[in-house]
This record gives structure tokens, sequence and C-alpha cells, in this order.
């Protein structure tokens, strides 16, 4: 089965609301993403040097297993565009968070 990683750079909406986006990510975002077949596990991070606003200052790492390393991707955004995985308004939408896969090279 094809290992790879999704790599997600996000940061809250807006700088004061830092705290909430960490809380939201943490506690209902993170787990109902690791929730999507083939996504089994997750690891976050933190920009060190913030000073540059127009860089995301957040990275989530998620381990993927699947025969195919897009279809947790597209299991994702299906499941956000019916709901079951809950945005929040404390996630800056413009611009977008990023989203890349990197398979695993053995």
């Amino acid at each position: 089965m094809p290992k790879g990683i999704m790599v997600v750079h996000s940061r809250p909406s807006d700088p004061s609301r830092e705290d909430e986006y960490n809380e939201w990510y943490g506690t209902a975002h993170l787990p109902e993403v690791c929730e999507v077949p083939g996504i089994v596990g997750a690891r976050r991070y933190r920009v060190v040097d913030g000073s540059d606003p127009s860089r995301h200052a957040y990275l989530a790492v998620y381990e993927l297993e699947a025969d195919d390393l897009n279809s947790p991707l597209q299991e994702l955004r299906a499941r956000s565009a019916s709901g079951r995985i809950g945005m929040s308004d404390v996630l800056q939408l413009d611009p977008p968070p990023s989203i890349a896969l990197y398979e695993l090279l053995e």
C-alpha cells in the first residue's frame, strides 16, 4: 500500500483569533480529518519566525496509507462539501489553505 503525506499550510482568519483557531483545529478539525479512510495520523506545527504576515503560520502533516494517495484527499473534500467535516470562520479562506500530496520514495 503506498504511503505518503498530505501537507496543509493554513492560518487563522484574524491574528486576534489565533487561540480560537488552534482550539478548533486541534479539538474539532484534526480529529474529523483523521477519520477519513487512508489518513492514519497527523501532526501540527507553527512557523518559528512569524514576521512575514503573507506566509501561512501553521502546518499540518497528515500521514497517508492508501492504494491511491489521491483518494483520502477526494474523500476529505467530499466530506467537507457535505458538512460531515465542519469548517469554521476562524480558518482563513482568502487565500485558502495550501494543500500538497507527497509520495514516499523507497
